[in-house]
C-alpha cells in the first residue's frame, strides 16, 4: 500500500498542476481504472484535478488511447466555446505534464493521467426515474451532435473489431466447434436463436463499406454513470470514460443503451417472463438523443436505430453464450451457469424487440418527421 502511495505522489509531481499537492485520496466508483481526487493549494486557493492510473493490462495501446482522447477532448472544446458553452464543465480537460505529454509513465511502468476536476455535478450508476434516461438520451445525442465533423477515421481502435458482429458470430461459431466444456448440447435452442439471425449481424458493416452509414466517434460505454449531471439544475452536462472511444456507428452506441435501459429485467434475470423492452423507457430515451443529436444523424442512421438496439441485444447475448461454452473465462461469474441466464435474458429482450418492432419504428419516426 505504501508502495502504491509512492508512486501515486511521483505520478502527481508530474503534471503542470496549480500549487503543492495537498490531497491525493480515492474517488469514484470505477473498475478498470484507479481514480484519486488530486487537491492542490496556491496562494491559499484550492484547484481540485482528477488522476488516474490506467489499466494497461485492459488497454495495450496507452499512447494511441490518449491521442484519442487528447484529439476528441480539444475538438469537443472548440465547438463547446463557439456555441458559447462552458468547454470547462461540458467536456473532459486533459492537464499535460510538465514536460508537455498528455500522460505519464512512472518509475513502475504503471500509466497516469490527469483531468481537470468537474464540480458541482455527479454520476448515477442507477436509472432512478424516467428523466435520468431521458437526459442520458439528449447526452450522448449531443455527444454525436458536437462531434458530427470530427473524422473517426483518424481514431485508433482501443479494442479491435469491439462491435464487429461478423467477427463475434465467427468466435462464437469456433466455440461451438471446440466445445471445450462439453457443454454444446445442453444449449441448442440458444445456438439456433443466434444462427437463424446472421444475415442480419454484417449489415451495418457492409452499409459502411458501400458509403450508405457514415463511421462516427462512438463511445461504446453508454450507460448512465459515464455522464455528469449538474446538481443544480438536473441536466445532463458531461460526458465521462472516454477510453473506448474509436471509430464506429451511432446506431451501437444508441442501441447498447437501449439494451442495457430499456429492459423491463434484470441482466442476470432467470425468471425470462419478466423480460421484456419497456416501450416507454425506449420512446424516453429516443426522444433525448435525437432532440440532442439536433438533425446531425443522416436520414440512414436515423432509420438504422432499432435495427441498432436489436443487434447490440443480439451480440450481447451472443458472447455471453460464447463465454459459457468456452468455461466463462471472460465475464466474471458469481453463480453455475451465470453467462447462460445471462444470455437468455439477452435473446428474450431480443425476441421482443421483434414483437414490437413497429411500435419501435413508429416512435423513431415520431421524433424524426
Amino acid at each position: 500500500m505504501e508502495h502504491r502511495e509512492e508512486q501515486k505522489l511521483e505520478a502527481a509531481r508530474a503534471f503542470a498542476v496549480k500549487g503543492r499537492i495537498k490531497s491525493c485520496t480515492p474517488y469514484g466508483s470505477g473498475h478498470i481504472n484507479h481514480t484519486f481526487l488530486l487537491v492542490c493549494e496556491d496562494n491559499g486557493q484550492e484547484y481540485a484535478y482528477i488522476l488516474q492510473q490506467m489499466n494497461h493490462d485492459v488497454f495495450h495501446d496507452i499512447q494511441g488511447l490518449m491521442n484519442n482522447v487528447q484529439e476528441v477532448t480539444a475538438f469537443l472544446r472548440r465547438r463547446i466555446l463557439e456555441s458559447s458553452g462552458d468547454p470547462d464543465r461540458e467536456t473532459l480537460n486533459l492537464i499535460p505534464t510538465k514536460d508537455g505529454n498528455n500522460y505519464y509513465r512512472d518509475s513502475q511502468g504503471n500509466y497516469w493521467r490527469t483531468y481537470l476536476f468537474i464540480s458541482g455535478a455527479t454520476c448515477y450508476d442507477l436509472v432512478e426515474k424516467p428523466e435520468d434516461f431521458y437526459q442520458s438520451g439528449k447526452a450522448f445525442g449531443r455527444f454525436q451532435c458536437l462531434l458530427a465533423d470530427f473524422p473517426a477515421e483518424k481514431l485508433v481502435e482501443t479494442i479491435p473489431n469491439f462491435h464487429n458482429t461478423p467477427i463475434r458470430f465467427a468466435s462464437f461459431q469456433q466455440a461451438i466447434k471446440e466445445d471445450p466444456m462439453g457443454r454444446a448440447g445442453m444449449v441448442q435452442k440458444e445456438i439456433d436463436f443466434i444462427r437463424s439471425r446472421e444475415e442480419e449481424m454484417g449489415l451495418a458493416l457492409c452499409m459502411q463499406q458501400e458509403g450508405k452509414l457514415p463511421l462516427r466517434v462512438s463511445h461504446n460505454d453508454t450507460k448512465l454513470n459515464n455522464i455528469m449531471i449538474d446538481d443544480a439544475t438536473g441536466q445532463a452536462l458531461c460526458i465521462i470514460d472516454l477510453d473506448t472511444i474509436m471509430p464506429g456507428f451511432s446506431i451501437f452506441d444508441y442501441g447498447d443503451s437501449i439494451r442495457f435501459g430499456a429492459n423491463t429485467a434484470k441482466e442476470d434475470e432467470t425468471d425470462l417472463s419478466k423480460v421484456s423492452l419497456s416501450l416507454p423507457l425506449f420512446e424516453i430515451y429516443t426522444k433525448g438523443y435525437l432532440e440532442g443529436c439536433e438533425g446531425r444523424l443522416t436520414k440512414t442512421e436515423t432509420k438504422l436505430l432499432p435495427y441498432g438496439a436489436k443487434m447490440m441485444t443480439l451480440e450481447c447475448g451472443m458472447r455471453f453464450l460464447t463465454d459459457y461454452l468456452q468455461g466463462d473465462v471472460y465475464f466474471h461469474i458469481s453463480r453455475e451457469n451465470h453467462n447462460l441466464d445471462r444470455c437468455r435474458t439477452q435473446l428474450a429482450l431480443v425476441a421482443d424487440m421483434e414483437k414490437k418492432w413497429a411500435d419501435m419504428v413508429r416512435i423513431v419516426e415520431k421524433y424524426t418527421s
